[in-house]
């Protein structure tokens, strides 16, 4: 199933997610359904946040950016816990299906390090670095309440203010489906 994608301007984009109680087994058909609609948007991460659901849970798919197919990350990320974030930070344009049309450069520390449970609840503590490190970075953003633009300067966001009004009245040319905040 293909879940619409919540825009910028609704509350639950802005709200620290709730955890998953551990071993609900509906999280592995919401994973399954978080895919098709992530694919569905040509999108490289997805919050639950995003489809409306205030969970600590977020999906990865690095392929497309990766020079080598096998080189990407496919994993969903369940109740994860950011342990270190480390390194000279690093500048990337990053964009948001939630906030169709806008990218804005962006800083990350390169190297992260995460416990999570994936959706068979296998826990994991893993390393991961470069873009990898920046797609989880910005999908733990969301589980906190916290979106890409919240790094931007004063100046860009007064610059912008005008497309996130638009884009929070549902006037977007997202080529995917999108819900309007209430």
């Amino acid at each position: 199933m293909i879940f619409p994608i919540v825009l910028y301007g609704d509350p639950v984009l802005k709200k620290k997610a709730k955890e998953v109680a551990h071993g609900d087994e509906s999280v592995v058909e919401f994973v399954e359904n978080m895919f098709e609609t992530m694919e569905a948007a040509q999108g490289v991460g997805l919050a639950s946040p995003q489809v409306g659901q205030s969970l600590r849970i977020f999906i990865v798919d690095s392929t497309p950016m990766e020079e080598n197919e096998e080189d990407g990350l496919r994993q969903a990320f369940i109740n994860p816990v950011m342990l270190d974030e480390d390194g000279e930070p690093w500048s990337f344009e990053e964009g948001c299906l939630s906030i169709p049309g806008i990218r804005e450069d962006v800083e990350r520390k390169p190297m992260i390090r995460l416990k999570y449970f994936d959706e068979q609840w296998v826990e994991h503590e893993k390393e991961f670095d470069g873009l990898q490190a920046r797609i989880i970075q910005h999908e733990y953003d969301h589980i906190e309440g916290i979106l890409f633009t919240d790094y931007i300067s004063s100046f860009k966001k007064r610059l912008l203010k005008g497309k996130l009004a638009k884009i929070s009245k549902g006037e977007t040319d997202a080529e995917y489906r999108v819900k309007i905040p209430r």
